[in-house]
């Protein structure tokens, strides 16, 4: 995991894009933010950069590649690097489905969009202080 990399944001809705670029100003986290429009612009991107993201956020209903074929896709079709950044959903809804769905293909979290820009911007801190106190294949140092 890079932890000064880029954050991969896949989202349909520009004010949501809006709302979640603000949290992250607003937290004063120093990673790039990358907006995504739909799962086949993310996968283009993810598939062609030397860049390693720290995280993938994607919501669940999109046109084109929706997130589940998008995590299906980084799983099969890109390298190794980028395999192993954490993915997690991010929508407005969910069905114990969908969330069998995203749990069984090694998605590393699911999470629902919060009502108000208070509560999403928690959700946003949790995320991002997990993940920046994690170890992963891609900032592993040997220490032996």
């Amino acid at each position: 995991m890079n932890k000064n990399g880029p954050v991969v944001i896949i989202e349909d809705d520009l004010d949501d894009q809006e709302f979640l670029a603000g949290i992250f100003k607003n937290l004063d986290y120093h990673n790039k933010i990358i907006f995504f429009r739909n799962g086949s612009q993310a996968f283009d991107f993810l598939n062609t950069t030397e860049e390693i993201p720290f995280i993938i956020l994607s919501d669940v209903h999109m046109p084109y590649l929706n997130g589940m074929d998008l995590k299906n896709a980084i799983k099969t079709d890109c390298n190794t690097g980028i395999q192993c950044v954490p993915f997690l959903f991010f929508s407005t809804t969910s069905t114990r489905n969908i969330l069998i769905d995203a749990y069984t293909g090694s998605t590393q979290g699911f999470f629902l969009k919060e009502n108000s820009i208070a509560e999403l911007e928690k959700t946003i801190k949790v995320i991002m202080e997990y993940w920046k106190r994690c170890v992963s294949p891609n900032n592993f140092a040997n220490t032996n």
